[in-house]
């Protein structure tokens, strides 16, 4: 009798490799989020709750809305360090100008005003003098928060306008209204990623920039923009914490940064650029947010809860490193 002794062939492999990778990339994290509520179905008490679920997407609505903006920042190759900072000095700005007596949906722009103007000045450095992104928002992250310490005084800023409450705290048919604003966020940006120039753009810069450059593409004025969106989106942030806070912080925003970063890492977006979806970032927004309420849930001292949050970073980092070496 003859034994078959066959195996794949190299170019067989390389291919069953390349639909893993595809596989992976698209439903990966999706399974991995799945898991996790399975998991925590049985180990953390009333996890699967309604009011619980709606409570981990309002606890991640801020971070959703830094993510966005630097899913776009990430995509071009950069990165914004500034993001946190931003929230607090937005949400300052804005419950100032709030108690002044101006009305509250122009205080509520003015925070993210502000956010566009740090988001701005961000990109004019990095497009125009070539430094850096990662030097040019870490300078932004320090002296962006010492603005919201000089103007606030070092104290928080009680908010009195309970319209300005209902974007931080309200609901609607039962839903919080940040949720509503994350979702808002997230379509915007799907529809630009995937059907205007503009997201093409940013996907060409990442990819590589001298070459996209050299088609015509004006990358100055794109990664201004992307910067000035990021800056825009974290000044929204902020002022959604402000009214969920009922208070502007100086101190709002602290880390922030980083878990925004994880969140779109861990959705698949390449650190190195060029590669992502909007969409895999909401993903690992949810990633992050269901381990933090299943930890907590779980009674898990906040320490540990950090040293979690800690190694989750590191692997989403992990995470792309190997992606980009499985993709060559």
């Amino acid at each position: 009798m003859r034994v078959n002794t066959q195996t794949a062939s190299p170019s067989q492999s390389i291919q069953l490799g390349k639909i893993f990778h595809a596989l992976w990339n698209r439903l990966g994290m999706i399974m991995i989020l799945l898991l996790l509520c399975v998991v925590l179905s049985f180990t953390a008490p009333n996890f699967l709750d309604t009011a619980n679920m709606l409570n981990v997407l309002k606890q991640v609505s801020i971070i959703a809305i830094l993510a966005a903006g630097m899913t776009i920042v990430i995509l071009t190759g950069g990165i914004d360090l500034s993001v946190g900072s931003t929230v607090a000095l937005s949400g300052v700005i804005s419950v100032m100008v709030s108690a002044a007596g101006v009305n509250p949906i122009i205080a509520m722009l003015s925070g993210a005003a502000v956010g566009y103007a740090v988001g701005l000045i961000n990109g004019f450095f990095t497009a125009k003098t070539k430094l850096p992104s990662f030097i040019v928002t870490l300078g932004s992250f320090t002296y962006v928060r010492g603005l919201a310490y000089v103007i606030s005084g070092g104290y928080p800023i009680v908010l009195q306008d309970e319209t300005f409450k209902f974007i931080g705290g309200g609901a609607i048919l039962g839903v919080p209204t940040p949720i509503y604003i994350m979702l808002l966020v997230y379509g915007v940006m799907f529809f630009v990623l995937k059907y205007t120039m503009f997201g093409r753009h940013i996907y060409a810069i990442g990819g590589n920039e001298e070459a996209a450059r050299l088609t015509g593409i004006k990358v100055e004025k794109s990664l201004i923009n992307v910067y000035s969106i990021s800056g825009l989106l974290a000044g929204l942030g902020g002022v959604v914490l402000a009214g969920r806070l009922y208070s502007g912080q100086p101190t709002a925003g602290q880390m922030y940064e980083l878990d925004a970063i994880a969140a779109v890492i861990l959705g698949g977006t390449s650190l190195t650029g060029g590669k992502g979806r909007i969409q895999g970032t909401i993903i690992g927004v949810l990633i992050m947010g269901v381990i933090s309420n299943g930890l907590t849930l779980m009674d898990v001292n906040y320490y540990w809860q950090l040293v979690v949050k800690g190694g989750v970073i590191v692997a989403a980092v992990l995470l792309d490193r190997l992606r980009g070496s499985s993709a060559a």
